[in-house]
């Protein structure tokens, strides 16, 4: 019912910089919050950052001072902006939507694809 696109992902040296953004389309009533979570194999998935539809927002203490989040609500999209790489922020990042679909419906988790970041030298 959405489809979260996501870009921007790649390799980068410690000390740089990646900007990840996350398109939303489909059956879209109104987005709650939007974020970016990420993901390492054999371990869970963790919250990197979060925003609400009125821009209050949310970071993990490890990213903070360091990553942004923005969005743009008229174009239902998202962006992290994301400096000072360490190699421990390599994994696969992931857009969230909290999302109602319809003007009577509840608020429904949706998932992009991922997008890999590896942060290496």
């Amino acid at each position: 019912q959405v489809q979260l696109v996501e870009s921007g992902g790649g390799l980068v040296q410690p000390g740089g910089s990646l900007r990840l953004s996350c398109a939303a389309s489909g059956t879209i009533y109104r987005i709650d919050a939007m974020g970016w979570y990420r993901q390492n194999p054999g371990k869970e998935r963790e919250l990197v950052a979060q925003i609400s539809r009125l821009g209050t927002t949310t970071y993990a203490d490890s990213v903070k001072g360091r990553f942004a989040i923005s969005r743009d609500n008229a174009k239902n999209t998202a962006s992290l902006q994301m400096n000072n790489l360490k190699p421990e922020d390599t994994a696969v990042y992931y857009c969230n939507t909290r999302t109602q679909h319809f003007s009577n419906s509840i608020l429904q988790d949706d998932w992009g694809q991922g997008t890999q970041v590896t942060v290496s030298s």
